[in-house]
Order: structure tokens, then C-alpha cells, then sequence
């Protein structure tokens, strides 16, 4: 049987115990311990680890087993969806709010009275974000905020966190929109961690863990276009109406 690793203050930032000593029972609870330090965390995402945890309890990392991924020319758009999308006036930018992004994903409010986006853990983001590891995507309609999602980038390995909506369907346009220009910046997979119905819906499926660790080994080795997070493509248009930036 697994046991619940503890990674002691001090120790170097890659001190983790293989992803595949990860418990069963809770799925894919590997240690306990460390800190949030931007090379620990770039560490642990690079092993396909990842830290959830809340206020009420220690620094947990984590490696589920299966692993739910989008390919990103594979997340599904019914024709109807895509038809509603295109008659949407919206502006997609790219790393304009980061901050803001952070803190609509970590609100609280009706059915949700806590949250593991911890301000420990948005101290953290936002450190990747200033080293260039962390990106966000907002979706506007007349010029306000009405979803959007951040995430970490590796390589050609994106690890989506967290998304909300403002408006109906604000966050299924910020992970559409994510989709394409990922595909488009030559990106191997969109790391979701969880299967969720919802996310099994638009295409999401799960990995085994052994998969899924070989392919972000391979995606994190790989450089994305130049201009991948400083703007969109050129053919880039699902939407109409769109800007690059803020």
C-alpha cells in the first residue's frame, strides 16, 4: 500500500517520490509537505504533480490516476455551438488579467465555501506569471470581463488550473478559445488533471497515468511558436470582433 510522502522544509525543489507511488485511495495523493517556491512548482509540473490543497489543511500534492487531458485540435464544438459562438460579439485577450482571472477563479459564493486557490497559491501564480510561465485568456463583451481561465505553460504542455464565467458560457468560449490557439502554437495536450462531465462533454478524456506522464515528458521538450502568449495567430477566428490584448 502507498504511503503519504513528506517533503521537508529545506529540501530541493525536486524532491518528490515518482508520480506512480501516488496513493489509490484518495486518487493520486502523493505527498505532503515543501512550499510553493516557483522552481518547486515548475518541478512538480514537469513530474505531472501538482499541488490541492485548502486552508484547512497541509500543502498536498497530487498525480491522479487516470489523467484527464484535451488534444487540442480534438475539443468538441457541436454545429449549433459553433454557430451560437460565431453570432457572439466578444474580444479574446490574452494575459491582460492575470490577476483578475486569479481572483474570479478563487471566489466564493453560492455552493462554494471554500476554495484551494489558497492566497498562498495566488502568491505563487502570480510569480509564474512575472517569470512567463503562467498564462491567462479573458473573453470581453462590451468591454467587460465575462470569463476566462489561467493555466501553466511547459514547453508545448499546457496545465489549465482553473476557469470561471461571468455570463453564461463565458468560461466554454475561454477553454474553446484556449483550444484553437494552443493547437495553433503547436501545443501536445491541455492537462484538465479531473474528468468533470462537463469536461468530458467538449472532448476531454482520461489517460492512463504511465500515458500520460510519457507525453508530457515528450510535450515539455518541445518549443511553441514564437509568438505563442504575445498574440494571436493571424487565421485565428472563431470569433468575431477579436483583439490579441487588453
Amino acid at each position: 500500500m502507498a504511503e503519504l510522502a513528506f517533503i521537508a522544509p529545506g529540501s530541493p525543489p525536486d524532491a518528490f517520490p515518482p508520480a506512480q507511488r501516488a496513493m489509490d485511495d484518495p486518487n493520486g495523493l502523493l505527498a505532503a509537505g515543501g512550499d510553493l517556491s516557483a522552481k518547486r512548482l515548475l518541478a512538480a509540473y514537469s513530474q505531472g504533480i501538482f499541488p490541492w490543497y485548502d486552508d484547512n489543511v497541509p500543502l498536498l500534492w497530487w498525480s491522479p490516476n487516470p489523467r484527464a487531458v484535451f488534444y487540442p485540435d480534438r475539443v468538441h464544438m457541436s454545429k449549433r455551438t459553433r454557430r451560437y459562438f460565431r453570432q457572439q460579439t466578444v474580444r479574446v485577450a490574452i494575459d491582460n488579467a492575470f490577476n483578475t482571472i486569479v481572483e474570479e477563479c478563487a471566489a466564493l459564493g453560492p455552493g462554494r465555501e471554500s476554495t484551494w486557490i489558497t492566497e498562498d497559491m495566488k502568491q505563487a501564480y502570480h510569480e509564474l506569471f512575472a517569470l512567463g510561465y503562467a498564462h491567462s485568456i479573458g473573453i470581453y463583451r462590451d468591454h467587460e470581463l465575462i470569463g476566462g481561465l489561467f493555466g501553466i505553460s511547459l514547453g508545448c504542455a499546457f496545465i489549465a488550473e482553473s476557469m470561471f464565467s461571468r455570463q453564461s458560457n463565458g468560461s466554454k468560449f475561454a477553454l474553446i478559445t484556449l483550444a484553437a490557439l494552443t493547437h495553433a502554437w503547436g501545443y501536445h495536450i491541455i492537462d484538465t488533471q479531473f474528468l468533470t462531465p462537463h469536461l468530458q462533454s467538449m472532448g476531454a478524456i482520461e489517460l492512463p497515468r504511465e500515458h500520460y506522464l510519457i507525453l508530457l515528458s515528450e510535450a515539455i521538450k518541445k518549443k511553441p511558436a514564437d509568438r505563442a502568449w504575445l498574440e494571436l495567430p493571424p487565421d485565428h477566428h472563431i470569433y468575431q470582433n477579436q483583439s490579441n490584448r487588453g
